[in-house]
């Protein structure tokens, strides 16, 4: 059996711990080394081709302080990649400019392992304003074996490259579950916009609209759901503020629900409302993939990038000028923002492409 290392964003966002799921699935005869928070053994407990080792143990604490003593970063992790056949760095928004990128930068060139195939899967990339973030990442990105991003913008910027190719976020091949669907039933993804550094004074305004259109839909008669992706990015706090603005009156019909280890629940959740309020790039993709209206609240150019690839011609509002929405401009969209998004399902396989060359190969089937 192959062992192959895999870099993601272990923080429990819910995106990001479906697309190692969907790894996983594709390919069971391969064994996955992920190092991540030892909690992670919860959420991915059904799957028997994933090791992983914890990040947030004391020994490997203690191993990695005592080798940053001689600017040996992240020891244990590469220690751990020496001993695998390949690598796939997998996400989504994993090349965006920040105050600290070119530390971010030399994480990332740390991730290759000497003479192994190396795949970066499922990425967007930016935003960034630094053309010297672009030029590096772009010389980094020579030496991959494959490069497949999930939106047009990203390709584009680095189509020269022999090794690059795109495909539809991944997740669009994920299956509808077999779940009963509530016709009176909505659920509202949420975010804490003010971690976002372009989004710092819009808590107030978004969680006070998030308020009306959860009163509103609730006077309608709908049960509402506001549903957090990511604790570690304070989905969860912004959940609380919300519900404390809600009249204490309405709460019967509200319900919280919070993702860390339950992927299969949130995604029965989503399967099994009428409609999606989506901030939450996933939710918007989930809503889509199950077959739901969905009304995106836009917060990054990522979505409005992804809406225009699979030609999403709905209504929906960017999260700068969310003061102006109406309850009735988003109830309207339940009949207007449904798409069928088959073709993107197909297309989304192609992530796969060039690692089913090197796996399946090798026996890997499922």
């Amino acid at each position: 059996m192959k062992k192959v290392m895999v870099y993601a964003y272990t923080h429990f966002n819910l995106g990001d711990d479906l697309f190692i799921k969907v790894l996983c699935e594709k390919y069971p005869k391969t064994i996955f080394v992920l190092y991540a928070p030892k909690e992670y053994k919860q959420t991915f407990k059904e799957f028997n081709n994933i090791r992983l080792f914890p990040s947030n143990s004391i020994i490997v604490r203690g191993l990695n302080y005592c080798f940053r003593q001689f600017h040996i970063y992240s020891f244990f992790r590469r220690l751990l990649a020496k001993d695998c056949d390949a690598a796939v760095h997998i996400g989504g928004s994993l090349f965006i400019q920040g105050e600290n990128w070119r530390d971010e930068l030399k994480n990332t060139k740390e991730m290759r392992i000497p003479n192994r195939p190396f795949y970066l899967l499922g990425a967007n990339f930016g935003p960034y304003h630094d053309n010297g973030f672009y030029q590096e990442h772009k010389e980094l990105f020579k030496g991959y074996t494959d490069i497949c991003f999930r939106e047009k913008h990203s390709y584009e910027l680095f189509n020269d490259l022999h090794n690059v190719r795109m495909a539809d976020d991944m997740i669009f091949q994920l299956k509808t579950p077999a779940v009963q669907v509530l016709h009176d039933s909505i659920v509202i993804s949420v975010i804490k916009p003010s971690i976002r550094k372009h989004l710092s004074n819009y808590d107030d305004v978004y969680y006070r609209k998030m308020r009306d259109l959860a009163v509103f839909f609730i006077e309608k008669g709908y049960t509402v759901t506001l549903m957090s992706f990511c604790e570690y990015e304070q989905d969860d706090e912004a959940i609380e503020t919300i519900t404390n603005l809600i009249p204490e009156s309405y709460l019967t019909k509200l319900n919280k629900h919070f993702y860390k280890f339950n992927i299969d629940e949130t995604l029965h959740l989503i399967a099994a409302s009428n409609f999606v309020i989506a901030t939450r790039f996933h939710s918007m993709i989930l809503g889509w993939v199950f077959h739901k209206p969905v009304f995106p609240i836009v917060y990054s150019d990522k979505m409005t990038n992804s809406m225009q690839d699979i030609g999403f011609d709905g209504t929906y509002t960017d999260i700068k000028n969310i003061s102006a929405l109406t309850p009735e401009y988003v109830f309207n969209s339940i009949d207007a923002n449904l798409i069928d998004v088959s073709i993107q399902a197909q297309n989304a396989e192609k992530h796969f492409e060039r690692l089913d060359e090197y796996l399946l190969e090798r026996g890997d089937t499922n």
